[in-house]
């Protein structure tokens, strides 16, 4: 538990708290289940037919196999084999963290015309009522939008809210990567958006890669827009939790080990999404040089040296952020810790001007957004830091090779 004050008004509110969860609990966990146990299926069908295939003669390895492993296994077979088996099992070779790049990329499409085409069946489906039928269709359009000739999915599963991720940039030939971890809410169909484009996955890291490139034109980047964890569902009792971060970390920190080449890893964490990166931190790849926050509830760390890690941690938060009202405690496992821009956690404190509220830090034209590609390409120099005395640039003895 983290260290604050203990004042009545405090100790009082952290029962308020208690109890809210309790309620929230009780009225959610009952359709979480049922929803849980509806996605299971198809997986299961999946997994199964990939356990009982063969490739030349021999078993494939182990969906949860060590990266390492299963690149050596792709390494191990032609074009054409690489091929012919990501045709057969799209949904399982789209998200193999080891497998060729292309090659998931190539499997996701294949698993996004599937997905099309059961969503589009399904929006005349009788059996469904008005609302399913138009969720069905809003979750078609989304996959063909997926399908458009020059994304690059990375990782794709339609099951449940869905989760996906999306590649801008070469990752293969990246010196140096970035990836954008965004908070409650995420799933597919919120995966991107018409309106206030930049608030979601995909407008933050296309957003982010294009200040990039503007940053530093010579550099080879790449940017991920990584929608792929259990993310809360609005700010019920999961975003008040840890346990989706604690899976999501898992998952990110599987992410970064699985990157093609010896690239430069930026960790980019907006809202729940910081304390997703917060968990990772302590066992994130050695690759992993900063991370920095953005409209922080916390990362489950009283100060950013009990983060243990070697990663520079770097906050923002803009002076109209409504998170800097969430109480930044935890108490029983409710809440997310110190308040990351708070001088005492410990953060290098970049400036946010321009960003506009909660959900506008990667706005193109503002200095969240420069800080934020800055710290991408390592043009540390370039940073603007929160206070006049450039504290957040200290102890950096120069910019990193691009």
């Amino acid at each position: 538990m983290t260290s604050f004050d203990s004042s009545p008004g405090l100790t009082a509110w952290r029962a308020l708290l208690a109890v809210a969860v309790v309620f929230v609990m009780l009225a959610t966990t009952g359709w979480s289940a049922v929803r849980d146990r509806h996605s299971e299926g198809e997986r299961e069908l999946a997994l199964a037919s990939w356990a009982r295939d063969r490739t030349m003669g021999r078993a494939l390895p182990e969906v949860g196999a060590p990266a390492y492993r299963m690149a050596h296994f792709f390494a191990t077979l032609t074009s054409g084999q690489r091929l012919a088996l990501a045709d057969r099992h799209p949904s399982i070779v789209g998200n193999l963290n080891g497998a060729p790049v292309t090659l998931r990329y190539h499997a996701n499409r294949l698993a996004l015309k599937r997905a099309a085409a059961v969503e589009q069946r399904r929006t005349y489906d009788e059996g469904l009522t008005a609302l399913g039928r138009d969720e069905a269709a809003r979750r078609m359009h989304r996959f063909r939008s997926m399908l458009a000739k020059d994304r690059q999915i990375l990782a794709f599963d339609p099951s449940g809210r869905g989760r996906a991720a999306e590649v801008f940039g070469d990752l293969d030939r990246a010196s140096r990567v970035s990836v954008v971890v965004p908070g409650v809410d995420t799933e597919l169909l919120t995966l991107e958006r018409t309106r206030r484009v930049n608030s979601a996955p995909v407008g933050m890291a296309k957003s982010l890669y294009g200040a990039e490139r503007a940053a530093s034109p010579g550099t080879r980047t790449a940017v991920i827009a990584w929608a792929d964890y259990t993310a809360p569902a609005g700010l019920g009792v999961d975003a008040m939790l840890g346990g989706l971060a604690a899976e999501g970390a898992v998952r990110l920190n599987a992410l970064v080990g699985a990157l093609p080449g010896t690239s430069t890893v930026s960790l980019f964490c907006h809202s729940y999404g910081s304390v997703v990166c917060g968990v990772a931190a302590g066992k994130a790849p050695r690759r992993v040089a900063d991370i920095a926050v953005a409209g922080s509830p916390g990362m489950r760390a009283e100060s950013a040296a009990r983060l243990d890690t070697d990663a520079r941690i770097w906050a923002m938060r803009d002076r109209d952020d409504w998170i800097e009202d969430v109480p930044h405690l935890e108490f029983g496992g409710i809440g997310h810790g110190a308040d990351p821009v708070d001088p005492a956690f410990g953060a290098r404190l970049v400036s946010a001007a321009g960003a506009s509220g909660h959900s506008g830090y990667f706005e193109p034209g503002t200095e969240s957004l420069g800080n934020l590609a800055a710290i991408a390409v390592g043009a540390y120099g370039s940073v603007r830091c929160a206070t006049a005395d450039g504290a957040c640039r200290s102890g950096i003895s120069g910019e990193q090779e691009t």
